[in-house]
Protein backbone atom coordinates (compact mmCIF):
# COMPACT_ATOMS: atom_id res chain seq x y z
CA UNK A 1 0.00 0.00 0.00
CA UNK A 2 1.21 3.51 -0.71
CA UNK A 3 1.56 6.11 1.98
CA UNK A 4 -0.22 9.34 0.95
CA UNK A 5 1.84 11.34 3.45
CA UNK A 6 5.26 10.16 2.29
CA UNK A 7 8.05 12.69 2.51
CA UNK A 8 10.62 13.15 -0.23
CA UNK A 9 13.88 15.05 -0.30
CA UNK A 10 14.39 17.37 -3.26
CA UNK A 11 18.05 18.15 -3.76
CA UNK A 12 19.33 21.22 -5.61
CA UNK A 13 22.65 22.82 -6.24
CA UNK A 14 23.20 26.39 -5.05
CA UNK A 15 25.90 29.02 -5.28
CA UNK A 16 26.59 30.86 -2.01
CA UNK A 17 28.14 34.27 -1.67
CA UNK A 18 31.48 34.55 0.09
CA UNK A 19 29.74 35.58 3.31
CA UNK A 20 27.26 32.69 3.09
CA UNK A 21 30.02 30.18 2.36
CA UNK A 22 32.01 31.40 5.36
CA UNK A 23 28.95 31.14 7.60
CA UNK A 24 28.14 27.65 6.40
CA UNK A 25 31.72 26.42 6.77
CA UNK A 26 31.75 27.82 10.29
CA UNK A 27 28.47 26.00 10.99
CA UNK A 28 29.85 22.73 9.61
CA UNK A 29 32.82 22.98 11.93
CA UNK A 30 30.64 23.69 14.97
CA UNK A 31 28.32 20.78 14.11
CA UNK A 32 31.29 18.45 13.90
CA UNK A 33 32.73 19.77 17.18
CA UNK A 34 29.45 19.36 19.09
CA UNK A 35 28.91 15.86 17.68
CA UNK A 36 32.41 14.75 18.72
CA UNK A 37 32.12 16.32 22.17
CA UNK A 38 28.80 14.59 22.79
CA UNK A 39 30.17 11.29 21.50
CA UNK A 40 33.15 11.61 23.84
CA UNK A 41 30.87 12.27 26.80
CA UNK A 42 28.64 9.33 25.95
CA UNK A 43 31.61 7.04 25.36
CA UNK A 44 33.11 7.90 28.75
CA UNK A 45 29.74 7.24 30.35
CA UNK A 46 29.50 3.96 28.43
CA UNK A 47 32.80 2.79 30.00
CA UNK A 48 31.21 3.47 33.39
CA UNK A 49 28.18 1.44 32.29
CA UNK A 50 26.00 4.54 32.24
CA UNK A 51 23.76 5.86 29.52
CA UNK A 52 23.53 9.50 28.49
CA UNK A 53 20.32 10.67 26.83
CA UNK A 54 19.70 13.38 24.27
CA UNK A 55 18.35 15.74 26.98
CA UNK A 56 21.57 15.38 28.94
CA UNK A 57 23.74 16.17 25.91
CA UNK A 58 21.50 19.16 25.17
CA UNK A 59 22.18 20.45 28.68
CA UNK A 60 25.90 19.84 28.07
CA UNK A 61 25.70 21.98 24.92
CA UNK A 62 24.29 24.88 26.95
CA UNK A 63 27.18 24.53 29.41
CA UNK A 64 29.77 24.31 26.63
CA UNK A 65 28.58 27.57 25.13
CA UNK A 66 29.23 29.35 28.44
CA UNK A 67 32.89 28.36 28.53
CA UNK A 68 35.57 30.59 27.08
CA UNK A 69 37.09 27.80 25.01
CA UNK A 70 33.80 26.97 23.25
CA UNK A 71 32.15 30.38 23.23
CA UNK A 72 32.40 30.44 19.44
CA UNK A 73 29.49 27.97 19.32
CA UNK A 74 27.24 30.96 19.99
CA UNK A 75 28.23 32.51 16.65
CA UNK A 76 26.20 30.00 14.60
CA UNK A 77 22.57 28.95 14.67
CA UNK A 78 21.77 26.64 17.58
CA UNK A 79 19.38 24.50 15.51
CA UNK A 80 22.04 22.59 13.49
CA UNK A 81 23.89 21.91 16.73
CA UNK A 82 20.78 20.47 18.34
CA UNK A 83 20.13 18.41 15.22
CA UNK A 84 23.65 16.98 15.47
CA UNK A 85 22.80 15.76 18.98
CA UNK A 86 19.59 14.20 17.67
CA UNK A 87 21.51 12.43 14.91
CA UNK A 88 23.90 11.05 17.52
CA UNK A 89 20.93 9.81 19.54
CA UNK A 90 19.61 8.00 16.47
CA UNK A 91 23.05 6.45 15.89
CA UNK A 92 23.09 5.09 19.44
CA UNK A 93 19.54 3.81 19.07
CA UNK A 94 20.60 1.80 16.02
CA UNK A 95 23.68 0.58 17.89
CA UNK A 96 21.70 -0.64 20.91
CA UNK A 97 19.24 -2.35 18.54
CA UNK A 98 22.23 -4.08 16.87
CA UNK A 99 21.43 -2.52 13.51
CA UNK A 100 24.70 -0.58 13.24
CA UNK A 101 28.19 -0.29 14.63
CA UNK A 102 29.20 1.98 17.47
CA UNK A 103 29.11 5.64 16.34
CA UNK A 104 32.40 7.03 15.08
CA UNK A 105 33.93 10.47 15.44
CA UNK A 106 33.62 12.95 12.58
CA UNK A 107 36.84 13.79 10.78
CA UNK A 108 37.56 17.29 9.54
CA UNK A 109 38.90 15.99 6.21
CA UNK A 110 36.92 12.82 5.56
CA UNK A 111 33.47 13.30 7.10
CA UNK A 112 30.56 14.74 5.18
CA UNK A 113 30.13 18.49 5.62
CA UNK A 114 26.47 19.15 6.34
CA UNK A 115 24.08 20.99 8.62
CA UNK A 116 20.36 20.42 9.13
CA UNK A 117 17.91 23.26 9.77
CA UNK A 118 14.38 22.78 11.06
CA UNK A 119 11.47 25.13 10.32
CA UNK A 120 12.42 27.54 13.10
CA UNK A 121 15.81 28.20 11.51
CA UNK A 122 14.89 29.09 7.93
CA UNK A 123 12.34 31.09 5.96
CA UNK A 124 10.89 29.73 2.72
CA UNK A 125 8.66 31.97 0.61
CA UNK A 126 8.07 31.25 -3.02
CA UNK A 127 11.48 30.20 -4.26
CA UNK A 128 13.38 32.23 -1.69
CA UNK A 129 15.15 30.19 1.01
CA UNK A 130 16.89 32.16 3.75
CA UNK A 131 18.76 30.37 6.52
CA UNK A 132 19.30 31.58 10.07
CA UNK A 133 22.20 34.01 10.57
CA UNK A 134 21.98 35.04 6.89
CA UNK A 135 20.62 38.26 5.46
CA UNK A 136 20.20 37.10 1.85
CA UNK A 137 18.44 34.05 0.35
CA UNK A 138 20.45 31.25 -1.22
CA UNK A 139 21.02 31.33 -4.98
CA UNK A 140 19.45 27.96 -5.80
CA UNK A 141 19.39 26.38 -9.26
CA UNK A 142 15.81 25.04 -9.34
CA UNK A 143 16.42 22.09 -11.67
CA UNK A 144 12.94 20.68 -11.00
CA UNK A 145 9.82 22.05 -9.32
CA UNK A 146 8.77 21.24 -5.80
CA UNK A 147 5.37 19.54 -5.31
CA UNK A 148 2.55 22.02 -5.66
CA UNK A 149 1.90 23.82 -2.40
CA UNK A 150 4.74 21.99 -0.65
CA UNK A 151 6.61 23.63 2.20
CA UNK A 152 9.83 22.03 3.48
CA UNK A 153 9.88 20.75 7.04
CA UNK A 154 13.68 20.50 7.20
CA UNK A 155 16.51 21.85 5.07
CA UNK A 156 19.92 20.18 4.86
CA UNK A 157 22.87 22.11 3.43
CA UNK A 158 25.99 20.21 2.40
CA UNK A 159 29.24 20.54 0.50
CA UNK A 160 30.79 17.57 -1.28
CA UNK A 161 34.48 16.75 -1.71
CA UNK A 162 34.49 18.46 -5.11
CA UNK A 163 33.52 21.78 -3.49
CA UNK A 164 29.95 21.79 -4.81
CA UNK A 165 27.15 23.12 -2.59
CA UNK A 166 23.79 21.37 -2.28
CA UNK A 167 20.56 22.03 -0.41
CA UNK A 168 18.03 19.28 0.26
CA UNK A 169 14.41 20.18 1.07
CA UNK A 170 12.26 17.56 2.80
CA UNK A 171 8.64 17.96 1.64
CA UNK A 172 5.43 15.97 1.60
CA UNK A 173 4.65 14.77 -1.92
CA UNK A 174 0.97 14.12 -2.62
CA UNK A 175 1.74 12.82 -6.14
CA UNK A 176 3.13 9.59 -4.69
CA UNK A 177 0.77 6.68 -5.26
CA UNK A 178 -0.79 8.09 -8.43
CA UNK A 179 0.67 5.37 -10.66
CA UNK A 180 -2.03 3.02 -12.06
CA UNK A 181 -1.83 -0.68 -11.21
CA UNK A 182 -0.66 -3.19 -13.82
CA UNK A 183 -0.60 -6.98 -14.15
CA UNK A 184 2.97 -7.18 -15.42
CA UNK A 185 5.68 -8.96 -13.43
CA UNK A 186 9.40 -9.31 -14.08
CA UNK A 187 12.39 -11.19 -12.75
CA UNK A 188 15.71 -9.35 -12.64
CA UNK A 189 19.15 -10.97 -12.70
CA UNK A 190 22.15 -8.69 -12.17
CA UNK A 191 25.61 -9.14 -13.62
CA UNK A 192 28.74 -7.44 -14.85
CA UNK A 193 28.67 -8.20 -18.57
CA UNK A 194 25.11 -6.85 -18.60
CA UNK A 195 23.90 -4.68 -15.76
CA UNK A 196 20.46 -6.34 -15.75
CA UNK A 197 18.88 -9.28 -17.53
CA UNK A 198 15.08 -9.41 -17.40
CA UNK A 199 12.88 -12.50 -17.53
CA UNK A 200 11.40 -11.07 -20.73
CA UNK A 201 14.74 -11.71 -22.44
CA UNK A 202 15.81 -8.06 -22.49
CA UNK A 203 19.41 -7.34 -21.54
CA UNK A 204 20.42 -3.91 -20.28
CA UNK A 205 24.04 -3.04 -21.00
CA UNK A 206 26.51 -2.11 -18.30
CA UNK A 207 27.50 1.55 -18.93
CA UNK A 208 30.83 1.08 -17.09
CA UNK A 209 30.95 4.69 -15.93
CA UNK A 210 34.16 4.26 -13.96
CA UNK A 211 35.97 2.55 -16.84
CA UNK A 212 35.08 5.41 -19.21
CA UNK A 213 36.76 7.95 -16.90
CA UNK A 214 39.55 5.69 -15.66
CA UNK A 215 42.33 7.46 -17.59
CA UNK A 216 41.20 10.89 -16.37
CA UNK A 217 40.97 9.58 -12.80
CA UNK A 218 44.41 7.98 -12.95
CA UNK A 219 45.96 11.22 -14.23
CA UNK A 220 44.38 13.25 -11.42
CA UNK A 221 45.50 10.70 -8.82
CA UNK A 222 49.08 10.71 -10.11
CA UNK A 223 49.09 14.50 -9.90
CA UNK A 224 47.84 14.30 -6.29
CA UNK A 225 50.46 11.71 -5.38
CA UNK A 226 53.25 14.07 -6.45
CA UNK A 227 52.14 16.79 -4.04
CA UNK A 228 53.81 17.19 -0.68
CA UNK A 229 51.71 15.65 2.08
CA UNK A 230 50.08 18.25 4.30
CA UNK A 231 47.55 21.06 4.17
CA UNK A 232 49.12 22.99 1.31
CA UNK A 233 47.02 24.81 -1.26
CA UNK A 234 48.44 22.84 -4.19
CA UNK A 235 47.61 19.51 -2.57
CA UNK A 236 44.11 20.71 -1.74
CA UNK A 237 43.62 21.79 -5.36
CA UNK A 238 44.83 18.43 -6.66
CA UNK A 239 42.55 16.64 -4.19
CA UNK A 240 39.55 18.58 -5.49
CA UNK A 241 40.39 17.55 -9.06
CA UNK A 242 40.32 13.89 -8.03
CA UNK A 243 37.03 14.48 -6.20
CA UNK A 244 35.51 16.12 -9.28
CA UNK A 245 36.27 13.05 -11.39
CA UNK A 246 34.74 10.78 -8.75
CA UNK A 247 31.70 13.08 -8.53
CA UNK A 248 31.25 12.95 -12.32
CA UNK A 249 31.31 9.14 -12.25
CA UNK A 250 28.91 8.93 -9.29
CA UNK A 251 26.47 11.45 -10.81
CA UNK A 252 26.26 9.59 -14.11
CA UNK A 253 25.88 6.24 -12.36
CA UNK A 254 23.13 7.54 -10.07
CA UNK A 255 21.29 9.20 -12.97
CA UNK A 256 21.33 5.97 -14.97
CA UNK A 257 20.10 3.90 -12.01
CA UNK A 258 17.28 6.37 -11.29
CA UNK A 259 16.03 6.20 -14.88
CA UNK A 260 16.32 2.43 -14.97
CA UNK A 261 14.58 1.75 -11.65
CA UNK A 262 11.81 4.27 -12.39
CA UNK A 263 11.13 2.49 -15.67
CA UNK A 264 10.98 -0.94 -13.97
CA UNK A 265 8.63 0.33 -11.27
CA UNK A 266 6.35 2.04 -13.78
CA UNK A 267 6.09 -0.97 -16.08
CA UNK A 268 5.74 -3.77 -13.53
CA UNK A 269 3.53 -4.44 -10.52
CA UNK A 270 5.88 -7.08 -9.08
CA UNK A 271 9.68 -7.12 -9.40
CA UNK A 272 11.68 -10.16 -8.24
CA UNK A 273 15.36 -9.74 -7.47
CA UNK A 274 18.06 -11.80 -5.78
CA UNK A 275 19.50 -11.11 -2.35
CA UNK A 276 23.22 -10.55 -2.89
CA UNK A 277 25.87 -9.98 -0.21
CA UNK A 278 27.79 -7.30 -2.06
CA UNK A 279 30.15 -6.82 0.88
CA UNK A 280 31.36 -10.41 0.55
CA UNK A 281 31.60 -10.19 -3.24
CA UNK A 282 33.85 -7.16 -2.91
CA UNK A 283 36.43 -9.35 -1.16
CA UNK A 284 37.31 -10.67 -4.62
CA UNK A 285 39.94 -8.05 -5.41
CA UNK A 286 40.01 -8.96 -9.09
CA UNK A 287 36.37 -7.92 -9.45
CA UNK A 288 35.87 -5.40 -6.64
CA UNK A 289 36.31 -2.41 -8.95
CA UNK A 290 33.77 -3.68 -11.48
CA UNK A 291 31.29 -4.71 -8.76
CA UNK A 292 31.51 -1.29 -7.13
CA UNK A 293 30.89 0.39 -10.48
CA UNK A 294 27.58 -1.41 -11.10
CA UNK A 295 26.27 -0.43 -7.62
CA UNK A 296 23.95 -3.39 -7.03
CA UNK A 297 23.11 -2.25 -3.50
CA UNK A 298 22.05 1.20 -4.68
CA UNK A 299 19.97 -0.38 -7.44
CA UNK A 300 18.09 -2.53 -4.94
CA UNK A 301 17.59 0.38 -2.55
CA UNK A 302 16.06 2.51 -5.31
CA UNK A 303 13.75 -0.29 -6.40
CA UNK A 304 12.52 -0.87 -2.85
CA UNK A 305 11.72 2.70 -1.88
CA UNK A 306 10.15 3.55 -5.25
CA UNK A 307 8.00 0.42 -4.98
CA UNK A 308 6.78 1.59 -1.57
CA UNK A 309 5.96 5.00 -2.99
CA UNK A 310 3.92 3.74 -5.92
CA UNK A 311 2.23 0.62 -4.56
CA UNK A 312 4.48 -1.89 -6.28
CA UNK A 313 5.98 -5.05 -4.78
CA UNK A 314 9.64 -6.08 -4.68
CA UNK A 315 10.26 -9.73 -3.79
CA UNK A 316 13.78 -10.72 -2.73
CA UNK A 317 14.80 -14.34 -3.38
CA UNK A 318 17.29 -16.03 -1.10
CA UNK A 319 20.87 -15.79 -2.31
CA UNK A 320 21.35 -19.58 -2.15
CA UNK A 321 18.63 -20.29 -4.70
CA UNK A 322 20.40 -21.99 -7.68
CA UNK A 323 18.72 -19.94 -10.39
CA UNK A 324 21.54 -20.38 -12.92
CA UNK A 325 21.65 -24.18 -12.62
CA UNK A 326 17.89 -24.77 -12.66
CA UNK A 327 16.06 -25.39 -15.93
CA UNK A 328 13.17 -22.93 -16.16
CA UNK A 329 11.26 -25.34 -18.43
CA UNK A 330 11.43 -28.76 -16.74
CA UNK A 331 12.86 -27.81 -13.33
CA UNK A 332 15.85 -30.16 -13.44
CA UNK A 333 18.96 -29.08 -11.51
CA UNK A 334 22.38 -29.24 -13.15
CA UNK A 335 25.28 -30.53 -11.07
CA UNK A 336 27.78 -27.94 -12.25
CA UNK A 337 27.56 -24.66 -14.10
CA UNK A 338 31.05 -23.11 -14.61
CA UNK A 339 31.17 -19.36 -14.94
CA UNK A 340 32.37 -19.47 -18.54
CA UNK A 341 29.20 -21.29 -19.65
CA UNK A 342 26.90 -18.62 -21.07
CA UNK A 343 24.43 -20.95 -22.84
CA UNK A 344 23.59 -24.55 -22.03
CA UNK A 345 21.19 -27.25 -23.15
CA UNK A 346 19.05 -29.13 -20.64
CA UNK A 347 18.22 -32.83 -20.89
CA UNK A 348 14.71 -31.85 -21.93
CA UNK A 349 16.17 -30.37 -25.12
CA UNK A 350 15.73 -26.68 -24.32
CA UNK A 351 18.75 -24.40 -24.84
CA UNK A 352 19.04 -21.63 -22.26
CA UNK A 353 20.80 -18.31 -22.10
CA UNK A 354 22.32 -18.44 -18.63
CA UNK A 355 21.19 -15.00 -17.47
CA UNK A 356 17.71 -15.09 -19.02
CA UNK A 357 17.13 -18.53 -17.52
CA UNK A 358 18.19 -17.23 -14.09
CA UNK A 359 15.81 -14.28 -14.35
CA UNK A 360 12.92 -16.59 -15.28
CA UNK A 361 13.67 -18.84 -12.31
CA UNK A 362 13.82 -15.87 -9.95
CA UNK A 363 10.44 -14.67 -11.19
CA UNK A 364 8.85 -18.10 -10.81
CA UNK A 365 10.09 -18.77 -7.28
CA UNK A 366 9.36 -15.20 -6.21
CA UNK A 367 5.75 -15.32 -7.39
CA UNK A 368 5.29 -18.73 -5.74
CA UNK A 369 6.55 -17.40 -2.42
CA UNK A 370 4.32 -14.34 -2.74
CA UNK A 371 1.21 -16.47 -3.34
CA UNK A 372 2.05 -18.79 -0.45
CA UNK A 373 2.65 -15.83 1.85
CA UNK A 374 6.09 -17.01 2.87
CA UNK A 375 9.65 -16.10 2.08
CA UNK A 376 11.89 -18.09 -0.21
CA UNK A 377 13.79 -20.62 1.87
CA UNK A 378 17.47 -21.38 1.25
CA UNK A 379 18.19 -24.25 -1.10
CA UNK A 380 20.38 -26.83 0.61
CA UNK A 381 21.25 -30.37 -0.30
CA UNK A 382 24.74 -30.59 -1.71
CA UNK A 383 26.97 -33.40 -0.33
CA UNK A 384 28.42 -32.77 3.11
CA UNK A 385 25.68 -30.29 4.03
CA UNK A 386 27.21 -27.48 1.96
CA UNK A 387 24.99 -24.83 0.40
CA UNK A 388 23.95 -25.05 -3.22
CA UNK A 389 25.18 -21.52 -3.84
CA UNK A 390 24.26 -19.90 -7.09
CA UNK A 391 27.32 -19.39 -9.27
CA UNK A 392 27.18 -15.82 -10.53
CA UNK A 393 28.92 -14.89 -13.80
CA UNK A 394 31.33 -12.48 -12.16
CA UNK A 395 33.69 -12.15 -15.10
CA UNK A 396 34.25 -8.54 -16.07
CA UNK A 397 33.38 -8.42 -19.73
CA UNK A 398 34.58 -5.31 -21.58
Amino acid sequence: MTDPSVKRAFKYRFYPTDAQAAELLRTFGCVRKVYNLALTARTEAWTRQERVTYNQTSAMLTAWKKTGELAYLNDVSSVPLQQALRHLQVAFTHFFAKRARYPRFKSRKKSRKSAEYTASAFRFRGKQLTLAKMAEPLDIAWSRPLPEGASPSTVTVSQDCAGRWFVSLLCEDASVGSMPATERTVGVDVGLGHLLTLSTGEKIANPQHERRDRARLAKAQRNLARKVTGDGANRAKARRKVAKVHARIADRRRDHLHKLTTRLVRENQTIVIEDLTVRNLLKNHNLARAISDVAWSELRSMLEYKARWYGREVIVVDRWFPSSKLCSTCGSLQNRMPLHVRTWTCGCGVTHDRDVNAAKNLLAVGLTASVCGAGVSPQRGTPGGQSAMKQKPLRHEP
